[in-house]
C-alpha cells in the first residue's frame, strides 16, 4: 500500500512539474510605413498561451519614454492576450525603430522583444536645414534660402518673424506655393569681421506648429587674412 501511495505522489508531482505556460507570438515586428508625425502610432501584438498553466506578463520595458504600453497581465491556458504599444504624437522623427522588451513566466521563453518601425513625416518639412551658416570674406555676399513645406491637408502660412540679431541679418518671407510652401531668405548685413549667432522665430497660422525656429551662425573674416 505504501508503494501505491508513493507512486501516486510521484505521479501528481510529475503532473505538477509538467504544467507550465508557453508563450507564442506570431508577430514581433510591425511597420507603420509613412505617416505624419502628429499622429498617434499604435499597434496591438497578440500573445497566445499554448501551455497548461497561466502565462504571466511580468514586465513590459520600452526603450523610450515615448512608448506607452497597455497589456493583459495574465493569459489562461489556450487563450490569447494583447500587448498594445502606442507612440505619442510628435515623439518620433523620420525613420524610427522602437524596441520593447517583454518578460514572461514561461521557463522556455522568458523574454521577447517587440519592435515598431516606420517613417514619421514632419508636418512642416524644413529644407535644406533649420540652421543657416555664413562663412567667408566680408567682401562676399552671404545669403541663404530655407523652404518650409507643409504636409498638412489644410492650408497654412507664415505670418511674421522676429529675430534677436536684427542688426546682423536681413530676413524676407515669400510664398512659393500659397498655403503650402514658403521661402525664408536670410542675408548678412554685418560689415565687420567676427563671429555672431542668433535666432529667427517664425509665427504661423497652424495650431499644430504655431512657431518655427531658424538658427543663424556666421564667421566672417577679412579675405586677405586667409588668402594672402
Amino acid at each position: 500500500m505504501a508503494g501505491f501511495f508513493l507512486a501516486l505522489t510521484l505521479l501528481f508531482a510529475a503532473g505538477a512539474r509538467a504544467a507550465q505556460p508557453k508563450a507564442e507570438i506570431s508577430e514581433t515586428t510591425h511597420d507603420f510605413g509613412e505617416a505624419l508625425q502628429d499622429k498617434e502610432f499604435s499597434h496591438t501584438f497578440i500573445i497566445k498561451n499554448t501551455g497548461t498553466a497561466p502565462l504571466k506578463i511580468l514586465e513590459v520595458d520600452p526603450d523610450c519614454a515615448c512608448t506607452v504600453p497597455s497589456y493583459d497581465k495574465e493569459i489562461a491556458p489556450g487563450k490569447e492576450g494583447k500587448i498594445t504599444l502606442m507612440l505619442k504624437p510628435f515623439s518620433v522623427v523620420k525613420k524610427f525603430t522602437k524596441k520593447t522588451k517583454i518578460r514572461f513566466n514561461d521557463p522556455d521563453k522568458p523574454q521577447a522583444v517587440l519592435i515598431l518601425t516606420g517613417y514619421a513625416k514632419p508636418i512642416i518639412e524644413i529644407t535644406p536645414s533649420h540652421i543657416v551658416r555664413f562663412r567667408g570674406g566680408l567682401n562676399e555676399e552671404h545669403q541663404a534660402e530655407v523652404r518650409f513645406i507643409s504636409h498638412m491637408t489644410e492650408p497654412w502660412e507664415i505670418k511674421a518673424y522676429e529675430t534677436n540679431i536684427p542688426e546682423k541679418i536681413e530676413v524676407s518671407i515669400k510664398p512659393e506655393q500659397a498655403g503650402k510652401v514658403y521661402v525664408v531668405r536670410v542675408k548678412n548685413k554685418q560689415k565687420e569681421a567676427g563671429h555672431y549667432a542668433g535666432k529667427i522665430y517664425l509665427t504661423t497660422t497652424s495650431q499644430k506648429r504655431p512657431r518655427l525656429l531658424l538658427r543663424v551662425f556666421a564667421d566672417l573674416f577679412i579675405a586677405s587674412a586667409v588668402n594672402p
